[in-house]
Order: structure tokens, then C-alpha cells, then sequence
């Protein structure tokens, strides 16, 4: 706006991890020419490592900035995607931090204080955005399960139902925790509806942000997810009530033209006034004041200095390296068969069609793998496991990752044949899994398996299999056959995923990540996608979804990880009993309240003290065995009695620590019981089982009883 003295700005640039090439507000054209690529989200999650996630996210606002003071990019980004990994099937689900709305949550925390590096007078070094909208995790959906025709079901309305109960216990929480304890700028509405009512048109959702959670931020609409109200949704009559039910609702700026184009016709029919639009501003300048848009020169400014030296640095490439190590996560391995000893490895074959392919490192919304502009310094699995071996040979198997033909086994197997070991790199990549691409099958694709089977029948000893991409893969097949010694998931690893296999294959590092999301076999397919429940319900044959509630068999558990070494734990201190009339809001008739004919169940938080209920618990780790190791420690708990739905288990806490060999390290949790072992009744009122809970690791028990 000239006349005021307003730059153009772009609102829409993307970091998810790493500075990304999707969105209008990047370039790579300029001095700069990449950025460095991390691990993806769902890998950095498995890594189950707060610090590690909180430097990622700086060391990419760092880069962010740098790019803006060279007019390369915005100041507004819309990461990150902290919706649960709900569905096995959802191609966006690498984007996310898992299935857990604890670990979510606390990435969410993580990500956005980190990259928005706010200082204490609210300034920000960048924004960031929780994406994309409370209580749903499938943006796209264009598969249709029962019948394989592509559709657009996500913009089906009612197709979406939650309740209140699952709301506030699963997919709430990230949200809420990235705002109240994150402070994040930016809060961005969906596509699809909920409950019969567009995302981007439900104001008690986006409202209820501000007035209960203290949100002082925008509201973005996904792209086009205005447009999608009445072109897709028909929710509304006109193009003008779509623009006017999302100002109304809440929305502060459209991802997309829509609005640009029709919220004259609106104003000019009343359908919106001033009052709308000044909020809207309201909203979305006093970001941009905290972003120092308006100080002048940014190169004189508090962050002036960086350019592009502070790009692809040595310590953003070994952060990306440890990131990726880190999450790695070694899902069997027979008779310790890994680590191999490159001393002992004559000669060593690599197969499969990613094994050799840049483009597998990266998963969705990534910097420049393709062509010639790759993120700083990436090379594939098969270069970097060269690097080990020099007698090293790589063949595809298939042609892709779809592997629909077999023409190229005969020589996969022949050079299996030869080989002294053989590593198998399969799995997925964007092609199977995408934000517009959910999965209709959990198997690996195409003849993948038939490879692995045919492959491990010629092999002198027993090969590894490394599995790629984001989405769970029912692999039982492997993990049950002796030929297969050992698996892997990889993930995407970003740029350093190459260098950061090899080393745990070759024992230059102890594997360490966990399973943030259950791996669930493929009779799972026969659940609808669309069924948004998280308990199971036995009277219809659903057995629920996520670690908290699945009742179903599993191929690998929500936490599960391997290692070269072995660990024990003790329990150093935590409380035996809690009595919970010392911390209620009234005295001692408030046990009338709850009283009932089989004694009092459980009690409403909002009538306790939250504050004064905490307790720590500390735990010593012991590696027992005879490598250094890096553990993550997951405390889980239970309530006895028995409560309508109540979670199997849940987890309270998680810390991620180093301990030598035949040394020990401490963890320390701060539980708090209103929060972390609490659920919500079918009201969506968060309650507090009484009587005994039981608080697990490992194979440790302790019983804390609470009373009233």
C-alpha cells in the first residue's frame, strides 16, 4: 500500500525441516542455492530427543532469516504439521511427529520456540505456524478404500465426525500445548469439515484458541481451503458467503486468491463489514511488527548479520547428521547379527531401487534434492555404505519403488549370489505416500516382497532389510523368517541419511529411535479411513486406534527400538499414594459429590489444585552391556479400575540419555497427574481416576494410589 508506506509481503514460506522450495516466498535462484535439509518430522520424532528437535528448529530459523535478509524468503512459515498420525494409510503422516498426543504436544513446544527464537520483548526471529487445524489429520484424501476411483473425499461434508471425548484427549492437545506453551504466531485452518461444518467456517473452533487457549496470533487458511467451502463443500450458496463465513469464523488471511478476489463482492453486499476486516488486520500487522517488517533496513537490524555463510553450515550439516542417526530405529536383529565389522566383510551387495536415489532421503515438503541443487551435501545410502566396503555393488531389483515387474531380479539375485553380505533397501517414497496420496494397502508395494523372499533364498548368510519412507509397512513376513537377520527403518533421514546408515550398520553408532507410531498388519485396511474415533467398540468389530487404544494385534508397538546394548532401570524415588483431599477446591463434603453406589470412580480436574498434585519421578538407567548407548526412556501409566473410556495406557513421559558402557544416567520426569493421567469422559471433561494407577518402564512397576 503505497500511500502508507506498506512493502509487498508473501505470507506463504515453508520450513517443515529444512527451508523448503513449496511456496511463493522461497527461492533458491539467488546467492543462495540450497539449504540444509534435516530429518523429516516423523524421524525426528523418533528420535524421541526434545534439545535435539528445539536445535533443528533454530538452526533452520537461522537459515530462514539468513535468506530473508538476501530476499530469498519470507518471515512467515507454516510449519509445523502437529496433527496425530492417526491412520497408517495417510500419505501426510511422515509430516507429523507421531500417533501420541503427549509426544506431539511436546513437539509442537519444541519446534516453535526454537524457530521463533521469541525474546522478551515478543520479538521474533521468524514465525511459525501450528498447522493444519484442531482435531483432524487427513488433509487430502483422494483415495476411496472400498472401490480404488480417485476422489476428493476430504471435501465431502459429515464425513468428518468427532466427539467431544476424543477432541480434547487426542487431537486437541497439540494444538492447545502448541499455543498456551509454545506462544506460536500462526494458527492455520484445513480443508476438510468437522462435524458437518468446514474447518475454516467453524468459529467456536478457531475461536476458542484466542478466548480459552490466550492466542495472539493469525489465523491462514490452508490454500484454497476457502474456496473449498463452496466450490467443493457447497456448504454455503455463493462465493461471497465463503469469504464471510471465514472472516466471521475467524480466518485472518487465505493461503490462495479467493478471498483476494471476492471479498469486495462480499463487503459490497454486506455479507462482511469493517469491523471484520480491522480485526483481521488487527491480527495479522502485529506479527509482522514482532518480525521487525517495518524497521528498514533488515540488514541494520538484530539479525542483520546473516546471510548466506549462516546457510549449510558444518554445524547445521552435523546437526542434520545426529538427527538422523538419532532416529534410526533397529527394529530386529537375530543373534546380534548387526553391527557388521567392515574387517569382516569381504565383499557387500546393495539392492533396491531407493537405495540409489537422493530423492529417498527427503520426504515431503524438502529443499532441492532432484537434478543438480541438492541440500548441502547429500549423497545416497549406496555411495555412503561404499565408503565402508570398496567391493560394493548396486543394482535396483525394480525399476521404482512401485516395482510392478520382476525383469530386473535375475540379476539382483545373481549379484546377491556372489556377495559376501547383502543389505535390502525398500520400503516407500513419494510416489506411494503424499500430501495427495494416501496409501490402500500396508504391504510393501508392488513385488518388493517377492524381491526380499527370492533375494534372502540365495544369500550366503542372512541379509539386512532397511525399510524407507514414513507410513507403518506389515513386514511380518520378515520380521518372522531367520533368513532376514535384521530390519531397519530409516524413514526419511535428510540429507545425511546415507552417512548416518552406514554408521549403525558398521557400529560407528548404537542405534537408539523408537516407533512413534504403531505398526498395524494389513487387516487394518478393512477400518474406514474416515472413522474418526479413537476408542474401540467391540459391538461393531473396531478396535480403536493408536498405542492408547488399539485392542488389535501389531506388527511392531508404538515405542519400539533396539539396541546394541542392553539396559535396566531403577527406580530411584516417586510417590506411593496421593491424597487428593489436601488439593480439592472445597473441604471434606466434597466427597459426597462424587459418591456412588460402587464408591467414588474418578473426580473432575477442574475441581482440583492441578499445581500442587505434581510429583517427579526419577529413574537410574544401567547400560548393562558392553557398548555406549544412547536410550530413551518411556514412562507409561494405567488405572486399575476399570472406566468407561479410559486409555489402555498412556504416556506420561519420555527423556532421551546417554549412559557408557556398564555406566548409568538419570531421568527425571515432572508428572503431572490432572494432565498426564487424566482422560476425557464423553462429555469431553477431563477426569482423574482414583484408586491405583500404575506407573511403567520397561519391564518396572510402581503403584501409586490415588485417594480422596
Amino acid at each position: 500500500i503505497p500511500r502508507l508506506g506498506l512493502p509487498p509481503y508473501q505470507w506463504w514460506s515453508e520450513s517443515l525441516h529444512g527451508i523448503a522450495t513449496n511456496g511463493p516466498g522461497i527461492s533458491f535462484n539467488g546467492t543462495i542455492k540450497a539449504a540444509t535439509m534435516f530429518p523429516q518430522i516423523l524421524n525426528q520424532a523418533a528420535t524421541f530427543n526434545k534439545t535435539l528437535w528445539f536445535d533443528i528448529a533454530s538452526a533452520t530459523s537461522v537459515e530462514g532469516r539468513s535468506m530473508y535478509n538476501v530476499g530469498q524468503s519470507g518471515l512467515t512459515f507454516w510449519a509445523p504439521n502437529i496433527n496425530i498420525f492417526r491412520d497408517p494409510r495417510w500419505g501426510r503422516g511422515q509430516e507429523t511427529p507421531g500417533e501420541d498426543p503427549l509426544l506431539v504436544s511436546a513437539f509442537a513446544v519444541e519446534f516453535v520456540k526454537g524457530f521463533q527464537r521469541e525474546d522478551d520483548a515478543g520479538g521474533l526471529m521468524l514465525s511459525a505456524c501450528c498447522t493444519v487445524n484442531v482435531g483432524i489429520d487427513i488433509v487430502y484424501f483422494y483415495i476411496n478404500w472400498i472401490y480404488g476411483v480417485l476422489t476428493r473425499s476430504d471435501l465431502i461434508p459429515d464425513i468428518w465426525q468427532v466427539n467431544q471425548q476424543d477432541m480434547e484427549d487426542s487431537y486437541q492437545p497439540p494444538f492447545k500445548n502448541c499455543i498456551k506453551r509454545g506462544n506460536a504466531s500462526c494458527l492455520m485452518c484445513s480443508y476438510n469439515s468437522v462435524n458437518g461444518v468446514p474447518a475454516c467456517a467453524k468459529g467456536d473452533l478457531l475461536q476458542k484458541a484466542r478466548n480459552e487457549w490466550g492466542f495472539e496470533g493469525y489465523v491462514a487458511s490452508d490454500c484454497d481451503a476457502v474456496a473449498t467451502i463452496y466450490e467443493y463443500q457447497h456448504y454455503v450458496n455463493a462465493k461471497e458467503d465463503a469469504v464471510a463465513d471465514a472472516l466471521k469464523a475467524g480466518v485472518d488471511i487465505n493461503c490462495g486468491t479467493y478471498m483476494l478476489l471476492n471479498a469486495e463482492f462480499a463487503f459490497g453486499q454486506g455479507k462482511i463489514d469493517e469491523e471484520d476486516l480491522d480485526r483481521a488486520l488487527k491480527n495479522l500487522f502485529p506479527v509482522l511488527l514482532r518480525l521487525g517488517l517495518f524497521d528498514g533496513d533488515p540488514l541494520k537490524g538484530k539479525f542483520g548479520k546473516l546471510d548466506g555463510k549462516d546457510v549449510c553450515t558444518e554445524e547445521h550439516q552435523r546437526l542434520s547428521l545426529e538427527g538422523a542417526k538419532q532416529s534410526i530405529v533397529l527394529l530386529k536383529n537375530n543373534k546380534n547379527f548387526l553391527p557388521l565389522s567392515k574387517d569382516d566383510v569381504s565383499s557387500l551387495a546393495i539392492i533396491g531401487p531407493g537405495a540409489n536415489d537422493l530423492s529417498q532421503l527427503g520426504g515431503g515438503y524438502s529443499g532441492r534434492i532432484p537434478l543438480l541443487r541438492v541440500p548441502c551435501n547429500a549423497k545416497t545410502y549406496a555411495d555412503d555404505l561404499q565408503m565402508y566396503i570398496k567391493q560394493t555393488s548396486y543394482i535396483g531389483g525394480c525399476f521404482n519403488v512401485t516395482c510392478e515387474s520382476d525383469s530386473m531380479f535375475a540379476e539382483a539375485i545373481s549379484v546377491a549370489r556372489k556377495s559376501d553380505y547383502v543389505i535390502l533397501v525398500l520400503g516407500l517414497d513419494l510416489s506411494q505416500e503424499t500430501e495427495d496420496k494416501d496409501r490402500v494397502s500396508l504391504l510393501l508395494p508392488g513385488k518388493q516382497m517377492d524381491l526380499v523372499s527370492l533375494v534372502a533364498a540365495v544369500c550366503k548368510r542372512p541379509l539386512i532389510l532397511v525399510l524407507t519412507g514414513g507410513g507403518p509397512l506389515d513386514v511380518s513376513f520378515a520380521k518372522g523368517d531367520p533368513r532376514i537377520a535384521s530390519i531397519l527403518w530409516v524413514g526419511y533421514p535428510g540429507e545425511a541419511g546415507g552417512k548416518a546408515l552406514a554408521q549403525v550398520i558398521f557400529g560407528d553408532y548404537n542405534p537408539g529411535g523408537r516407533l512413534p507410531m504403531t505398526w498395524y498388519p494389513e487387516s487394518f485396511t478393512k477400518i474406514p479411513m474416515n472413522d474418526m474415533n479413537m476408542r474401540a467398540d467391540p459391538s461393531r468389530l473396531y478396535p480403536g486406534r493408536t498405542h492408547r487404544f488399539y485392542t488389535g494385534e501389531t506388527v511392531y508397538k508404538f515405542g519400539h527400538g533396539l539396541s546394541y546394548t542392553n539396559y535396566s532401570y531403577k527406580l530411584l524415588s516417586a510417590p506411593e499414594i496421593i491424597n487428593l483431599l489436601k488439593f480439592t477446591k472445597a473441604d471434606e463434603s466434597v466427597r459426597k459429590l462424587y459418591q456412588t453406589e460402587a464408591g467414588i470412580a474418578h473426580i473432575p480436574i477442574d475441581d482440583l489444585s492441578c499445581d500442587s498434585l505434581r510429583f517427579d519421578v526419577k529413574i537410574s538407567v544401567m547400560n548393562i552391556g558392553n557398548l555406549d548407548g544412547s536410550h530413551v526412556v518411556m514412562l507409561y501409566s494405567k488405572a486399575l479400575l476399570p472406566i468407561k473410556g479410559g486409555p489402555r495406557k498412556q504416556l506420561v513421559g519420555f527423556s532421551r540419555v546417554h549412559a557408557t558402557a556398564q555406566g548409568s544416567a538419570e531421568a527425571s520426569f515432572d508428572v503431572d497427574p490432572c494432565e498426564h493421567l487424566s482422560f476425557a469422559n464423553e462429555h469431553g471433561k477431563r477426569i482423574l481416576p482414583l484408586g491405583e494407577h500404575i506407573l511403567m518402564l520397561g519391564d518396572m512397576e510402581h503403584s501409586l494410589v490415588i485417594a480422596i
